[in-house]
Order: structure tokens, then sequence, then C-alpha cells
């Protein structure tokens, strides 16, 4: 607690200097709901109520110390929970409109959470409802897609940094978003969080019935059907939009479910927009709502009662007798609940609106708190997001982007005294971790190899089928910040799907998006995927990222290549028939694609072979890396391949490591190697040890590769 409270923090801080020192003053603590009783002003005191003589003295000063003993145990079970979030602070009762009942009068049925005692002048300090540290907090959340799947970890990552508690998120989504967010949480690691997914395809049919004019489309509908889709034996959970941003500990709301009364069995807030009061404009009609309605961007459900009450009956019921005059829902789900909520007032116990303040055009959010720092969550109810009309909304703003910025490695945070549910992987990753030595000159190098870098794939929207004569090949590469301008050119020169490692902080990931998102070659390809490999550890995961990217291949073959390389214009489709001329389906071959590199920013890209050869006759281009390490790749037989017209074979020497378009099924990279040096040697060196014929097709159209880089670049 801030504020009001400061006086007692420093009161508590002081009592402990006191704790070693013989008692002449006494003190008065307040410690959770344990009362400490005063202490006598000095030995004297304690002998006035005591027999004359040594004995009466004796047992004087073994009550004063069994008394001290026990304020010393009171004291430190107090120390010993964590601290209090800053902003874990009651809303006064004189600024929140409809909602600003007071604590003692919205929970008088929960009373040892509530109790507290006074210090000094600090009796308008109350105490809110305490939630057990090691109680589960379960969450569910509809998320379906690419875009609502990168949104929702903003919401994750708030309420990860003011969580004291477990977590159980139950996630209600496509094939799409379980993909996504299976593989992000499973590289997350964060202790005490599990997750469950539900597939939202299943649950289509429930609602596919009520027609819906939101944006939202079908998924907006899915909330109404968690009773029947969420575990039988789920008493209580939190529903939450993907658009939600918390500025507190979610604990704090799990403590409302306490203060429910009789047939209370959703808990909402008030709907903060003119909507359901139908005077948006003329002949608006919005659904039937008690007043203005609710918002469902927060909710609260009783699970085991809504059951009880035949949930599932009630809101279809409803739904079918409103759309006969409504035809359709403008709202999705909201529309729905405030019908039955309508009918049935018994069932909300109203949240105290800063639980959902609601930031888009024409609300009445700004009435909900009377300064920001009281607010509880955030709700960004709009398709506008950042652009709605509130005297607040840079403060909004801001607090949105910290998280969305925020390092999620740093929410990798343990919760002490709670029982530990590691799954198998992260014991064995431990163990691992545990046994290397930290004395050794290269442990952080050989730690690197056991790093889990959180893993984001498909950060942008992608939208590809592969053909169906099983030609298809997909360019496979890995890219850090610095190499961002390559993007477009590489999306200019190859047609065909692309799969990308992206090495990148957090606040890079977002610098990422706008600069896709403001690219009109970028946004017109959707068979692009790009994977973000969260930064982690001092060396550049090089070989990790190939692999990511390649085990997001879905094509039958695969070109590795490198970000600093342009394919030549028709490379796509002349793969694509190399792979039936070679007969790849039936035999082991790697199509080696001769290298070349420039030391000019600016070049005029060869058309044709011939084009090609008089650059290099002229020296314009060069074989690559020619001056620094011909061995790299001088086996592709350069001069053999000036005049030839047909295939021919190659044969693998030492430190090898041309471009090879391959079978998708072929090795992964050896993750070992980080950074500099070595790293496609290795993997080429493994691809001839697995007996692949290495075979360079080339005709007067041969595939080429030039650098455009003024310094050549080296993988």
């Amino acid at each position: 607690m801030l504020g009001m409270c400061r006086g007692r923090r420093k009161f508590l801080a002081a009592s402990l200097a006191l704790l070693f020192i013989p008692a002449l003053t006494w003190l008065y603590l307040s410690v959770g709901s344990f009362q400490v009783k005063p202490l006598p002003l000095s030995p004297l005191d304690a002998l006035s109520s005591t027999p004359v003589g040594g004995a009466g003295e004796r047992q004087a000063l073994e009550l004063r110390v069994r008394v001290v003993e026990e304020e010393n145990r009171a004291l430190r079970r107090e120390l010993s929970r964590p601290p209090r979030s800053p902003s874990a602070r009651l809303p006064s009762s004189d600024h929140r409109g409809n909602q600003s009942r007071t604590h003692s009068e919205e929970g008088t049925g929960d009373n040892e959470s509530q109790k507290a005692v006074a210090v000094g002048n600090s009796s308008d300090c109350i105490r809110q409802p305490v939630v057990d540290k090691c109680e589960t907090i379960h969450v569910a959340i509809v998320c379906a897609g690419y875009n609502a799947s990168r949104d929702v970890v903003t919401l994750v990552k708030s309420v990860l940094f003011h969580r004291r508690n477990p977590l159980h998120f139950h996630f209600i989504t496509d094939s799409i978003a379980q993909q996504i967010l299976s593989s992000l949480f499973h590289t997350w690691m964060v202790p005490a969080v599990r997750v469950n997914f539900y597939d939202a395809d299943e649950l289509k049919s429930e609602v596919s019935w009520i027609p819906n004019k939101h944006y939202s489309g079908i998924y907006g509908l899915m909330k109404l059907v968690l009773t029947k889709t969420l575990p039988s034996d789920l008493q209580r959970v939190i529903v939450l939009d993907t658009d939600i941003t918390f500025a507190t500990d979610i604990a704090e709301l799990w403590a409302v479910f306490h203060k429910f009364k009789g047939q209370q069995v959703l808990g909402l807030v008030e709907n903060q927009s003119d909507w359901y009061l139908g005077n948006l404009w003329k002949n608006h009609r919005p659904w039937p709502a008690l007043g203005r309605g609710f918002n469902t961007g927060v909710i609260l459900l009783l699970l085991d009662r809504l059951r009880k009450l035949r949930w599932e009956q009630m809101w279809r019921l409803t739904a079918e007798r409103e759309l006969m005059s409504m035809l359709s829902t403008s709202l999705a789900d909201q529309d729905i609940f405030n019908a039955v909520i309508k009918q049935n007032p018994f069932l909300v116990h109203q949240l105290p609106c800063f639980w959902n303040v609601q930031l888009s055009d024409h609300t009445r959010s700004e009435k909900c708190y009377k300064d920001v720092s009281d607010l509880k969550v955030i709700h960004w109810n709009s398709p506008k997001k950042l652009r709605v009309k509130n005297k607040h909304v840079e403060f909004f703003r801001n607090l949105y982007l910290t998280f969305l910025e925020y390092d999620g490695n740093l929410l990798r945070r343990e919760l002490f005294g709670c029982p530990s549910e590691a799954d198998h992987n992260s014991e064995n990753l431990q163990k691992t971790l545990s046994e290397l030595d930290e004395d050794d000159p290269c442990y952080e190098f050989r730690r690197e190899r056991f790093t889990v870098h959180r893993t984001h794939l498909y950060f942008l929207h992608y939208e590809y089928e592969p053909s169906s004569d099983n030609t298809d090949v997909t360019l496979v590469a890995q890219l850090s910040m610095d190499r961002l301008q390559m993007l477009e050119a590489i999306c200019k020169h190859w047609e065909g799907p692309i799969s990308l490692a992206l090495y990148l902080s957090d606040a890079e990931a977002q610098q990422f998006l706008r600069y896709a998102q403001g690219s009109e070659v970028l946004m017109s390809r959707g068979n692009v995927g790009y994977h973000i490999v969260y930064k982690e550890g001092q060396f550049y995961p090089v070989n990790l990222l190939r692999n990511v990217a390649m085990r997001q291949v879905n094509t039958p073959y695969m070109f590795l290549s490198d970000i600093d390389f342009l394919p030549m214009y028709s490379l796509y489709e002349y793969l694509r028939k190399s792979v039936v001329q070679l007969d790849m389906a039936n035999t082991k071959k790697a199509l080696v694609v001769p290298a070349f590199e420039t030391l000019r920013y600016r070049l005029s890209y060869p058309k044709s072979k011939a084009e090609l050869l008089s650059q290099l006759d002229m020296g314009t281009l060069f074989t690559f890396r020619y001056h620094v390490w011909t061995k790299g790749h001088a086996p592709t037989n350069f001069a053999k391949w000036r005049t030839a017209t047909t295939p021919y074979r190659v044969q693998w020497e030492a430190d090898f490591e041309p471009y090879v378009m391959v079978r998708r099924d072929s090795p992964e990279y050896d993750r070992r190697f980080v950074g500099f040096g070595w790293n496609k040697v290795a993997h080429i060196m493994e691809l001839d040890a697995q007996q692949m014929q290495s075979a360079a097709r080339l005709h007067s159209q041969a595939s080429t590769l030039a650098c455009l880089q003024s310094r050549p670049f080296t993988s």
C-alpha cells in the first residue's frame, strides 16, 4: 500500500530495530488478521499485577519472555509474506460513480480476510480479501488466428508481471493459435504456469446458428459455452478478452469471488458506452439490457453454480427469442449475456468499474476513476486501439507499450514457498545445467546449447497451400535486426514460400512489426512465415535459428540460404523443375546453387548466365568468398560451371559450405555451433556422411546467387 499507508510501513521497519533491545516500550502491531497485544511499559508494570517477591518477579519475567517470543514469531510470519503490489490500493468511496461502495459494504461476508488493526493514524488503511499465495488462479481466453495470438501475449505479460500466485490458462483456440501459443509457452518456461487448449472448431456448431455482425466473428460467441468446454471439476474462472492490460495483481480480482451472494454467478462491470441506451444515432436499436448493460471483456464465472442453473438452456432460449426480432447480434456474446441478465438480474455481481476501464470512443470511462493510479484493468475494446479519445490516453498508451516491449525472459520468476509442478523437460534441463562446471572458461559457451529460447512462430499472418505436384520449395534463412532491409529485395526475387527465423528482443520485435506493416511488398506476401526467436545469452544461436525456420517448412523441399543473398529471379521455378529432372523424390541428392558476391552497393542484377559471366570477367562479380576463403566453395568447380549445360556431380571436400536445396526430411543443423564459423560446414559434412549425392544442375539460365553487401557475408 502507498499513500495513506506509508506510515505503517515505516513503523514496521522501525520495529525491527527494537526486537533486540530490552523492551522498555510497548509495540502495537497488525499482522494479517493476527492482533498482537501491547507489551508492558516496564518490568514494574508486570510486577504490579503479581505477588511480591522473587517468585513473582520470575513469573513476570517468564511471562514477558513468552510474550516477546510470540511477538517476534508473529512479525516474522508477516515479513515472510511476499510484498504487496504498490497498485493494490483500495479506491476511496467518493469517485467511483455507481461503483463507489466501500470495501466493508461489498464484502461483509468475508470477515476473516478483512480484519485490520489500526497503527497510529493509519486507521483508514483497510486490507483487501486475501488469496492464499499457493492458490491457483484460472484464466480463460478465446484466441483465434495469427493477430490475436500476437495480441494476447501483451495481456499475458501484464498478468505475469504482477502475479504472485500459480496460474492456469485455458485457451479456446483454432489450430493456428494453438500451434503458436503451445510453442510459445513451451519455450517460455515460466514457473508455476500451466496451459490447456480447447479446440474451438469442435465448438463452432454450438454457436454457428447465431448470426453475428461483430468483427470477432464466430469466436466472439464462444464465451457462452465455457461451462460446457472447461473441465467439469473447475468451479470458477476469470474470462478475459485478448485486448486487456492488467495494472495490478490478478489475485485481487480472483478474491472478488468471495463477495458473491445468493444466486450471483456472473461478475461484470457496467458498460461504459451508451450503446445499450440506444441513443447513439437515429433508429439505433440495441439488444435488451439492464440499464447501461454490462461489458463482457472481463467476466468472473462461477462455473459450478452456472451448471446447476442450466446455463446452456438459459442463454439458448434467450438468444432464440431475441433473434426473432433482432435477427443478429451486434456485439457477439455481450448481447446475449445482457439479454439473459435483463430477465434475471439476480445473476450479476456488479464489479467496480476500475476492473474493466473500457477505452473506446463514446464511453464514460473517465468517470470510472479519479486518478489513473487507481486503475486495475485497461480494456482496449476498439479496433482503433491507441487512437481512442480519452484525456489520459497517453498514460494508457505508455502502459500498454511497456508490456508490449517488456522482456518476457524477465518473467521467468520462481514462486517461492509453493509446491513446484515443474515438467519433466524443465527438471532435466535444470539437472543438466547443474552438472556444468562454472569454473570452466567455456562455461557460457557450453551452457548456450541448453538454453531454451522463447519462440513465437508465425508472428505475422501466414497463408499458403503447397502445390499438389509435390515439387514446391521453401527458401529458409535467418536474420537479426540489422538485416531487415534485405527482406523486401528477397521477396521481389523469390515468389515462392519463405520461412524466416528472426533473432530479436521484445522491443525489436515490435519495430519489425511496424516495419513489415508499413511495407507494401511484405504485406502483399502471405506466404512468408516470420518466426521470432527472442534474444537470450551472449551468443548468436545461428544454427538454432536455422532449425526453427526449417521446422516450419510445409513444402517437400527447402532451399537453405542466407539472408544476405539474392536468388536469380527465376530460381524458384527452376528449382521446382530440377526436382523432377533429378528425381529428388526417390534419391538422396543436394542440389548446389553456385554463389557469387559483389563489393558494390549498387549493381545491375545479371539477367542471364551470359551476363553473369561478363560481370565475372570484368571484376564486377566474384565467386563467393574468393578473396578470403576459397576452400568454402571451391568444390563447386566454377571452372567447369562456366561451360556446363548439363548436371554434373561434385565431390565433398573439407570446409565445403555451399547453399543447397534438399528434401524437407534432411538433418537439422548442429545447434552447438553459435556465433561465427563452421556452422554450415558441419551441416554439409553431415549431409555427405548420410550419402547424399551433391549435384549442380546448370544450363544457359543457370542458378545464380549474388550478395549485394559490400562486405562479404560469412556464416
